[in-house]
């Protein structure tokens, strides 16, 4: 009788065994707490055994229950896995997928071996990345002028999923050469309250205060100045760094975009690294979508 076991039947006990609960299961696979029983049942005589103990008051696996359920479980997610992967080969995944950049750095190394690996898997589409507009970073992600992004974070965007991590790099302070900081080794966080830090409006306040926060550990204000920047976000930053009108808490890696101005980095203790991940908006509908952020997460195993 076991041959005739269906897929559903198992996904049924799997959900019942979770929920301890007749009512909840069916309410969470939207059928009658009849139907639930019934199919129960089937599977019980189908197995040969009683899988679940059911009183008025309570309902619990037997040991058979507790052992079908260790089981089976791996077998069905992998299935499941299976299932999803094929479903999504089988769609078509031609087009464009469009990636927004908030900033080199915060893509680091890893997005290249993304795109390459997504490439590869799925020829039909191809992969576009867009630098945004420091002045409103999420403002193409939320208008759907690009698909996901990398990004600094934290987030804490209720309209947007926080994905894999890209990066986690140390903080660094860009100064001008002939700053009183630049011949430093290091820069400990507390003295960011003797120099007038980057401010940027528009942003999320729990990322702009990650980046260029208003307080050290020790509660001193860190002094802002807030200046407008457009699509040369960053060359515009140096610019003002190198002339000495303020310092700017960014990573090591973001030097490098800052060309040829004069422009020291110090390493800062006391001020945790930056991290960086993929976002996007809620729900990821989108078959492209789906099948990128699954080529990520396997490529940041590695």
């Amino acid at each position: 009788m076991w041959q005739t076991v269906d897929l559903r039947e198992l996904r049924l006990f799997l959900t019942l065994a979770e929920e301890l609960h007749f009512g909840r299961t069916a309410e969470k696979l939207r059928l009658t707490p009849s139907r639930v029983s019934q199919s129960l049942r089937e599977l019980e005589h189908k197995l040969g055994a009683q899988l679940v103990h059911r009183t008025s008051r309570r309902v619990r696996l037997t040991p058979f229950g507790e052992q079908f359920q260790r089981d089976i479980r791996p077998a069905v997610e992998q299935l499941d896995g299976v299932l999803e992967r094929s479903t999504t080969a089988a769609r078509s995944l031609a087009g464009t997928l469009r990636i927004g950049l908030f900033s080199g750095p915060a893509a680091g190394t890893r997005l290249v071996e993304i795109i390459g690996a997504f490439e590869t898997r799925h020829p039909e589409c191809s992969v576009e990345v867009h630098q945004v507009s420091w002045d409103d970073p999420f403002g193409r992600l939320r208008e759907n002028d690009v698909d996901l992004m990398a990004t600094w974070i934290p987030l804490e965007q209720p309209d947007l999923v926080i994905g894999p991590t890209l990066t986690r790099q140390p903080r660094v302070l860009a100064v001008a050469r002939g700053h009183p900081l630049a011949d430093r080794d290091a820069v400990d966080v507390e003295e960011l309250a003797d120099a007038p830090v980057i401010r940027f409006d528009n942003w999320p306040k729990e990322l702009s205060e990650a980046l260029f926060p208003l307080r050290t550990p020790a509660g001193r204000p860190i002094p802002g100045r807030r200046i407008p920047v457009g699509e040369r976000a960053v060359f515009e930053v140096a610019v003002r760094v190198a002339r000495g009108e303020l310092v700017f808490p960014t990573v090591a890696s973001a030097v490098a975009y800052m060309g040829d101005l004069d422009v020291s980095v110090v390493s800062i203790t006391g001020m945790p690294a930056l991290s960086s991940a993929l976002a996007w908006r809620r729900p990821a509908r989108d078959p492209k979508l789906r099948e990128f952020i699954r080529v990520a997460r396997e490529v940041l195993k590695q």
